[in-house]
């Protein structure tokens, strides 16, 4: 008997537009409806997701930052684990250096650098000038859903943050060159403190190595007394794994990779076609 379900947000309950539907709204109240703990588990930040469901009457624990943050219903800070800040100075400085996009997830805010449009502007004139007949729509659709996070604040350089005292949570490096992030992915996967994960194909992410969707839903059946086999989870990347291999019962969405796929008991319809619903109705 499902008693919690762990949901992600993008490419999950959110559709091509970023919303999320009534039918998938209807379902969520639902399952708490029929006293199934409802839990959001993302990458976002707590206070994005907030801002998401505002207007839907609708609160929920809420797993941020892939792991590094959960918040109560009523918004309260319950479990958190920042980057060391030895290794958070290091990974600005490199990301700078590499003339990354990347966003820091704090406490407080989403710091982002006041270049970052021009940066992805510039990848994006190279990819024009590489192939001229390719289509950028969907790339300027990537850019615009960065900055259409709530909570953004523009600084000139992370040495803006450094007389700051604020926790950083995650680190998301941003690129529309697969070498790029090649080379960032290989540079991070060396350090012992720290995850690295991919949510989107031209991303990866960085939390502190403890930090992970499955230890915070692990953290999470603890606090609420329920046994995991009573859990369930749907997402459709691979900062979704560890949740979703952890879960009693686990769907892919129809629009996962096939390795996320081949990971759950059972595949739902996608994130276009109402999948969370189609999921959640199939057990209460």
């Amino acid at each position: 008997m499902v008693k919690l379900i762990a949901i992600d947000l993008d490419g999950t309950l959110l559709n091509e537009r970023n919303e999320i539907s009534n039918t998938n709204l209807e379902s969520i109240k639902d399952a708490q409806a029929n006293g199934v703990e409802v839990v959001i588990a993302t990458g976002r930040a707590h206070f994005d997701v907030q801002s998401i469901f505002q207007a839907t009457g609708i609160s929920t624990w809420i797993i941020g930052a892939n792991g590094a943050t959960i918040h109560q219903p009523n918004g309260e800070l319950f479990y958190s684990t920042p980057i060391d800040k030895e290794d958070s100075s290091k990974i600005f400085s490199w990301l700078e250096q590499e003339n990354f996009y990347y966003e820091i997830l704090s406490n407080q805010s989403i710091f982002s650098p006041k270049n970052g449009r021009d940066l992805l502007a510039v990848e994006i004139d190279r990819i024009i000038s590489a192939n001229k007949e390719v289509s950028t729509d969907d790339l300027h659709e990537a850019v615009n859903k960065q900055f259409s996070q709530t909570g953004i604040t523009f600084m000139d350089t992370y040495h803006d943050l450094t007389e700051l005292d604020i926790d950083f949570y995650n680190v998301l490096a941003f690129s529309f060159h697969e070498e790029k992030l090649g080379k960032g992915w290989e540079h991070f996967k060396q350090f012992e403190g720290l995850s690295i994960v991919k949510s989107a194909h031209h991303n990866f992410e960085l939390e502190h190595r403890n930090a992970s969707k499955g230890n915070a839903l692990k953290m999470l059946t603890n606090k609420l007394n329920i046994d995991i086999s009573n859990t369930a989870a749907v997402g459709d990347n691979y900062n979704d794994l560890s949740m979703l291999q952890l879960a009693g019962k686990s769907a892919a969405m129809g629009n996962a990779p096939s390795e996320i796929k081949e990971s759950c008991n059972e595949i739902t319809l996608s994130n276009t076609e109402d999948g969370v619903a189609h999921f959640i109705y199939s057990f209460i």
